[in-house]
């Protein structure tokens, strides 16, 4: 005989174990299915994890650079061994607070893979096989997304990797190709090349991370190849095979003229696939897009009556916060609560290589595309006093503003500690803050927040320190 509940919950990740969560404190009767580990690919072999990864890469920089700070530091080395034991530690502490959360939420967990088998209905088959049926008015589809691959060399998780082969590293690349230049291939190359690799980036389009603005684009380039990578945009993978020694590939630039090349290792990061595949959707008739990603209203309800979907199965951006907000929001309305609908200008996105990128809202290319006539505003890090201090003074904050009503468009932020510091930017694009607002706002000193006020001041000409 089926379980019955009021909600049932397909994958754990940041938007399926939040909107579980939330269905909870809401009084509703809720379970939760996941086939591998409670907290999804985010929390074990994602955000949380990489963020470990970056940390030791971090501290392992400011070892070598002692000196800067007056400090001595000998003998220095790394044990890649550990660091990534370090990372796996963190993201099993994680997994087990999430599993607490279950339980303190009285939410049923049922580990195994779920597919829909009607409407309101899924089935669970655990790994040894037994089948449990459910059933559930309303559920919630957040079965997340994978790396997408080379469609002539697939990851081997040997020689070719993608971001999961690449936290759990048999060896230490010699020299890394990475193919795609997005959060998560730049995310890689920096802590890769802060360990010691020599790192080479292909980027198809004219510039690397591509949906950020432009200026933080060429400022991050710079950057990078300061550091010692070799950086190929506009560029493209003509051939790459695999061989007993590592990869062979060949790049063509963007003078047309192409280069062959060896490597040790590639990290594929080109893009990711949802998970819909086997779980029942083409079977109820749920609309997708042309690139497989269902299609949902602002309360997140796909055409199916009683069926719900979340996070990367849907629509741009494919981001752990966007996920879980949007897993609120179902809850709520499946509650009937009525929830506001999530802007996606007011979505902040977050790149944590070295030196980090931060952004919310517009670029400035795409608010003149969008007919604003625009106000911009540029300060940077050394023209700040806490930035010279900690001896971070590389980095700028930039903010577009609607020339005639003051609105804030966009922030966008490149340097030490800046994926901290963009909420206070998108509160403000929440609240639909103005420039009046930002320039009687009083910021610490002394604080590299202070570049934020100092970049809208200098979008209307009264920036004070440069």
């Amino acid at each position: 005989m089926a379980e019955s509940y009021d909600v049932i919950v397909l994958g754990s990740g940041p938007g399926g174990y939040v909107a579980a969560i939330r269905a909870s404190q809401l009084g509703l009767k809720t379970a939760i299915v996941e086939r591998e580990l409670l907290g999804g690919i985010c929390l074990n072999w994602g955000c949380i994890p990489t963020k470990a990864l970056l940390r030791s890469a971090e501290i392992f920089h400011y070892m070598q650079h002692a000196k800067d700070y007056g400090l001595a530091a000998e003998k220095i080395s790394a044990d890649l061994d550990a660091v990534v034991k370090r990372s796996r530690g963190v993201a099993k502490q994680l997994n087990q607070g999430v599993t607490h959360l279950m339980k303190k939420n009285k939410i049923a967990v049922h580990m195994g893979t779920g597919k829909l088998t009607g409407k309101g209905k899924l089935s669970v088959t655990a790994e040894d096989g037994k089948v449990t049926e459910l059933t559930a008015k309303n559920i919630i589809l957040a079965t997340g997304a994978r790396a997408r691959d080379l469609p002539n060399l697939p990851a081997d998780g040997n020689k070719v990797w993608t971001y999961r082969h690449a936290m759990t590293p048999k060896e230490m690349p010699s020299k890394l190709l990475v193919i795609g230049s997005g959060a998560i291939g730049i995310e890689f190359a920096s802590f890769y090349n802060d360990m010691g690799s020599d790192v080479t980036v292909v980027e198809m389009l004219d510039r690397i991370v591509p949906v950020e603005d432009k200026d933080i684009s060429a400022h991050l380039e710079k950057a990078l190849k300061k550091q010692g990578m070799t950086i190929h945009t506009s560029a493209k993978i003509d051939k790459i095979e695999a061989t007993a020694a590592g990869i062979k590939a060949t790049i063509t630039g963007k003078d047309g003229k192409s280069t062959p090349g060896e490597f040790s290792h590639v990290i594929v990061a080109i893009g990711i696939v949802p998970n819909t595949a086997d779980i029942g959707l083409k079977e109820l008739g749920v609309d997708v897009d042309d690139r497989g990603f269902l299609k949902t209203d602002p309360a997140c309800k796909t055409n199916i009556e009683g069926l719900w979907a979340i996070g990367d199965i849907t629509a741009p951006p494919w981001l752990a916060h966007k996920a879980s907000h949007e897993g609120v929001i179902a809850a709520e309305a499946i509650a009937g609560k009525h929830p506001h609908a999530m802007d996606p200008r007011n979505i902040p996105g977050c790149t944590y290589c070295h030196p980090q990128i931060a952004s919310v809202g517009l670029t400035e290319a795409k608010a003149k595309e969008a007919g604003y006539e625009v106000k911009v505003g540029n300060f940077p890090f050394i023209g700040n006093g806490k930035a010279i201090a900690l001896g971070e003074a590389e980095g700028f904050v930039k903010t577009v503003f609607d020339a005639k009503t003051g609105e804030l468009l966009g922030a966008h932020m490149i340097g030490a500690e800046v994926t901290e510091m963009i909420q206070g930017y998108t509160v403000g694009k929440t609240l639909e803050t103005t420039e009046a607002e930002l320039m009687e706002t009083v910021f610490p000193h002394p604080t590299i927040s202070e570049t934020m006020h100092e970049s809208v001041l200098a979008a209307y000409g009264r920036a004070l320190h440069i």
